[in-house]
């Protein structure tokens, strides 16, 4: 019987070399997505590297061990309660269910940990909603009914002109409003930050989710939504000399008042796309006049301080979906995965490396 042909001669080491070569061109693709992605081989492309550096120079003061924004909140927990209207839409356990554990955090804008509550403009819930069968939805919304920014790189461009001016401390006025000029987007939001009223509790606020989703219904029929967290508080104004009066913790005070009287209740309210309204463009708002189905309750019985508190170490990223529900081609929505990430990795290595915050160790006070 004839002898195998060593891998060194004849066809075989041809073949052998065809393998090596094909194994070694996967290598090189993998290694050069992975630098393109990073963007090493374009030092001026944006990366999340690049976003997370931006939203960082937005504060006067780094903050190790901290959200890089929203650092100052409040971890809450509770459960929702799905109704047959959300089963209807979406497969998602979660509306099937009547309760499903929820994990959360309550927040205010901006880079300090140590901001004022009730004079931080921008408030906002995010959410981790855990079903039995181990599948979870996160979720980040704001009390913003629109984004600001059409773009990932419209964002980026937003980020750096609100950055401080190393003179004042403050943004620098011409640069936002030569910012402001070239996107009406952003005259948009600055409309609305400047007109809407305050609410003066976060239970009182309703809270939106910007970014269109798809909810897939049991039969694989999708339809595009946003939704919103309308709370069952009823709204009051708090108005500027009740804003600068209030303590520095007023919000999260407050809140732990309320839940010391009884649960919060939040309606989830799912918005259903009309033909012409755009999934990629969370800076526009969909008509006032499109379909809306009230698809659950959200309920809060818990309040915890953020350093000792189970949502502490949560990522809040909200393409984290379950069955039943799909992400759109929103690039924003995207993005803010990577992103996400980053601010994440930055600061456990922060807490890891032991960190100080104002002489007080990360881990007594982060996040």
């Amino acid at each position: 019987m004839p002898s195998a042909e060593p891998p060194s001669s004849g066809p075989a080491r041809r073949r052998a070399l065809r393998a090596y070569a094909a194994i070694t061109a996967i290598v090189g693709a993998l290694l050069l997505l992975f630098a393109w992605t990073a963007g090493w081989l374009s030092p001026g492309r944006l990366t999340p590297a690049r976003m997370t550096d931006a939203i960082e120079a937005t504060s006067t003061t780094p903050f190790p061990g901290f959200r890089r924004a929203h650092a100052k909140g409040v971890c809450v927990a509770g459960h929702f309660e799905g109704l047959p209207a959300g089963a209807a839409l979406s497969r998602a356990a979660m509306f099937a269910s009547p309760r499903t554990p929820v994990l959360g955090r309550l927040s205010i804008g901006g880079g300090s940990p140590y901001g004022l509550d009730a004079q931080a403009r921008v408030r906002s819930m995010a959410l981790v909603l855990a079903s039995p069968d181990g599948s979870q939805w996160r979720m980040a919304m704001n009390s913003f009914p629109f984004f600001g920014a059409a773009s990932i790189e419209t964002f980026f461009e937003q980020t750096r002109a609100s950055a401080p001016d190393p003179a004042t401390g403050k943004p620098d006025p011409a640069r936002m409003a030569a910012f402001a000029a070239r996107h009406p987007e952003a005259q948009r939001f600055a409309a609305w930050a400047k007109a809407a009223p305050w609410s003066d509790s976060f239970a009182n606020t309703q809270y939106n989710g910007i970014h269109a989703y798809h909810f897939v219904d049991a039969a694989g029929m999708s339809r595009l939504v946003r939704w919103s967290m309308r709370p069952q508080a009823p709204f009051v104004e708090m108005d500027a000399a009740q804003r600068e009066a209030a303590e520095r913790d007023y919000l999260q005070d407050e809140l732990r008042a309320r839940l010391a009287r009884g649960p919060l209740r939040w309606d989830m309210v799912v918005t259903l796309a009309g033909p012409d309204d755009d999934a990629r463009d969370p800076s526009t708002p969909w008509p006032e006049a499109r379909e809306q189905v009230v698809v659950g309750t959200l309920v809060l019985t818990q309040a915890q301080d953020q350093a000792t508190g189970p949502c502490r170490d949560l990522n809040f990223d909200p393409t984290l979906v379950p069955s039943g529900v799909a992400l759109s081609d929103d690039p924003i929505l995207a993005a803010r995965a990577s992103v996400y990430a980053q601010s994440f990795d930055r600061r456990e290595r922060e807490i890891a490396h032991g960190d100080d915050v104002d002489g007080v160790p990360p881990q007594e006070t982060a996040r």
